[in-house]
C-alpha cells in the first residue's frame, strides 16, 4: 500500500508540474484565406486591439516602418504571380511593412517574412513591390486591427485594413483571364501528351486494351521531341506486352542509351534485363 502511495503522489507531482495554464493571447493569431478569380491568397498575421490607447501617431508612429500588427510579421501568399501599383509580385509569401501617415501609407510587399517584427532599414533588394495609398477615415473606432480582402472581381481585389478610425485599401489584379484562356485553349486543342501518356501507362498497369494503350502511347510519343528514359522505358513495355518484341527491343536500346547517360543505375539494369529476356 506505502509502495501504492508513492508511485500515485510522483505521477501526481509530475502532472502538477507538466501542467500548463493557458490564457488568451493579447493579440490573438488570425488567419484569412480568400480566393480572388482563380488565385488563392492568405494573410497570416496577429490582432493587436486599441485598449483604450491612441494608436496612429502615438502607439503606431507616423513615417515610421511598422509590421502591420503584432508578434511575427505579417505574412501574406498568392497562388500565381499578381500585380500591385503596376509592378508584377511573383507567386509566393511576403510580409507586409507599411509606413502609415496622417493623409496616406506606404505598404511594402518584402520577400523577408519570417521573422518579428520591422527590420530598421529595409533592403531595397527584397521589395517586392511598394505602393502609397490614401487614408480614409471612418466614423467610430474599431478596436481591434483588421485585415480583409474586399472589392472581388473575376481579376481584381483589395487587400483592406481598418484600426482606430482609419481605413487603408491596396488593389491588385490577379491573372484570371490568362488562367482562363489558357485552359480554353488547352481543352479545345484536345489531350496533351500527359493525357495520352498517363491514359496509355494505366491501361498496362490495369491490362485493359493493350492495343489501345500503344496507340496512345505512339501518340504521346509524338508529342515530344525529347522523351525521357524512364518514358522510353514505358513504351518498350507496352510493346512487348502487345506481342512486338522487335519494337520493345529497340525502345529499350534507346532507354538503356539514354539511362546510361543520365547514370540512373536503376534504369540500366532494368533495361538490360528486359533485353536479356526479349532477345532469347
Amino acid at each position: 500500500m506505502k509502495k501504492l502511495l508513492l508511485i500515485m503522489l510522483a505521477f501526481t507531482t509530475s502532472y502538477a508540474v507538466n501542467a500548463q495554464i493557458q490564457t488568451p493571447a493579447p493579440s490573438p493569431a488570425s488567419k484569412i484565406e480568400q480566393k480572388v478569380g482563380l488565385t488563392d491568397v492568405t494573410i497570416e498575421y496577429s490582432r493587436p486591439s486599441m485598449k483604450g490607447r491612441v494608436i496612429f501617431g502615438d502607439l503606431v508612429p507616423f513615417g515610421k516602418i511598422w509590421r502591420t500588427g503584432a508578434n511575427a510579421r505579417t505574412k501574406i501568399s498568392f497562388s500565381d504571380d499578381v500585380t500591385i501599383a503596376g509592378t508584377t509580385v511573383k507567386a509566393g509569401s511576403y510580409a507586409i511593412f507599411t509606413i502609415p501617415n496622417a493623409d496616406t501609407w506606404d505598404v511594402i510587399f518584402y520577400t523577408e517574412h519570417q521573422g518579428a517584427g520591422a527590420p530598421q532599414t529595409l533592403d531595397e533588394s527584397k521589395i517586392a513591390a511598394r505602393t502609397t495609398v490614401d487614408v480614409h477615415a471612418i466614423p467610430f473606432d474599431v478596436q481591434t486591427f483588421s485585415f480583409d480582402i474586399n472589392n472581388l472581381s473575376n481579376s481584381s481585389a483589395t487587400i483592406d485594413m481598418i484600426w482606430e478610425k482609419t481605413y487603408v485599401a491596396i488593389p491588385f489584379t490577379v491573372p484570371t483571364d490568362a488562367k482562363v484562356s489558357a485552359g480554353i485553349e488547352s481543352v479545345m486543342s484536345g489531350p496533351g501528351f500527359n493525357d495520352y501518356y498517363g491514359a496509355a501507362s494505366y491501361y498496362y498497369s490495369e491490362g485493359k486494351n493493350l492495343d489501345t494503350a500503344k496507340k496512345w502511347i505512339d501518340k504521346a510519343m509524338s508529342m515530344t521531341d525529347s522523351p525521357q528514359f524512364w518514358q522510353l522505358r514505358q513504351q518498350s513495355l507496352i510493346y512487348a506486352a502487345t506481342g512486338d518484341k522487335k519494337g520493345a527491343i529497340a525502345l529499350a536500346k534507346q532507354s538503356l542509351a539514354a539511362a546510361e547517360k543520365a547514370g540512373n543505375a536503376d534504369y540500366v539494369k532494368m533495361n538490360k534485363e528486359s533485353l536479356a529476356e526479349w532477345q532469347k
